[in-house]
């Protein structure tokens, strides 16, 4: 993959980077590249310039910023600071969609506030990962009028900064989050009112990931459901929900505007991205595909999903 020029960042992703310890039916790798920055931006760099925002500690390899250059990723706002960084380790059950946590080190993250870099605060496209909502919101009072803005979060947050996550909610124009966060955040069972209420916090759009289900995009006026690309093996789910926001939002970014057809559009993008990261560990599988390999797929994507009209 050939390293890009960092010059005009269109997006910036804040997220965590982690050296991760994982085990899952067909493997187990110690003090691998993770975190939701690291998928995100790679992600996203097949189609913009994309920023990075993060902390690691000074034990943080050379090889891995290595590779985050070589997908043409601009380190500007990624901070190097004295001590270990952030680790993760986890087991995956056989269905692949369940997995046991058995530590979490946060490290230098546990401190991270970031001072963003000047050229990060007028990038029109901010996708902020599942961090904490105090963190979130330090982010967003540094940036000018942004095109558009995208969160995740997770139970953790919700159940224990949910005042802190509702306030922060209703700045941004999309929120994503997984089928029961969304539950769990509105107190509606059933998806459709858990999208309805969600929204009354303030977001244009509510994106609910249902996993290897699929992805439904909720606003006022529409419904657009997405299914995943069909996979025969997937080797290792860490990072997908963030692969999926790094490709939709480089998409946005690429594409200039954030209108319904460019937004579903860049769902579809986002899906087949990280339909290829969960084929590998890490951002092995990313770092073997080229913009061809996912233009293919998404035309295989749409082909499995036209509905011709009725003659």
């Amino acid at each position: 993959m050939a390293e890009k020029n960092s010059t005009n960042v269109q997006l910036v992703a804040v997220g965590s980077v982690a050296m991760d310890t994982i085990e899952t039916p067909y493997d187990r790798r110690e003090n691998i590249l993770g975190g939701s920055a690291s998928f995100a931006c790679a992600a996203a760099s097949f189609f913009t310039q994309v920023g990075m925002v993060g902390v690691v500690g000074s034990d943080f390899p050379n090889e891995c910023t290595d590779r985050y250059r070589r997908f043409g990723i601009d380190l500007e706002g990624l901070q190097t600071v004295e001590g270990e960084t952030f680790r993760w380790s986890g087991v995956y059950r056989k269905n692949m969609d369940e997995r046991d946590t058995l530590c979490t080190a946060l490290n230098v993250f546990a401190e991270f506030a970031p001072d963003l870099p000047k050229n990060y605060r007028r990038a029109p496209y901010l996708f902020l990962g599942n961090i904490g909502p105090e963190l979130q919101r330090h982010v967003l009072d540094q940036v000018d009028a942004m095109e558009f803005v995208a969160l995740d979060t997770m139970d953790l947050w919700i159940n224990n900064m949910r005042d802190a996550l509702c306030e922060v909610i209703g700045r941004v124009d999309l929120l994503t989050l997984n089928e029961s966060e969304a539950r769990n955040l509105s107190g509606e069972h059933f998806l459709p009112a858990a999208a309805m209420k969600l929204m009354e916090l303030g977001p244009r759009y509510v994106l609910i990931k249902k996993g290897e289900h699929g992805t439904m995009l909720y606003s006022k006026e529409e419904i657009f459901i997405l299914p995943a690309y069909p996979l025969e093996v997937v080797h290792d789910p860490t990072g997908a929900g963030d692969a999926f926001a790094g490709g939709f939002m480089g998409a946005l970014a690429e594409a200039g505007r954030a209108d319904e057809q460019t937004i579903r559009n860049a769902i579809l993008y986002g899906s087949v991205v990280a339909s290829f990261s969960v084929e590998a560990f890490s951002l092995e599988r990313l770092e073997r595909i080229t913009r061809d390999d996912i233009e293919k797929r998404a035309e295989q994507f749409r082909a499995m999903i036209r509905v011709p009209d009725m003659p």
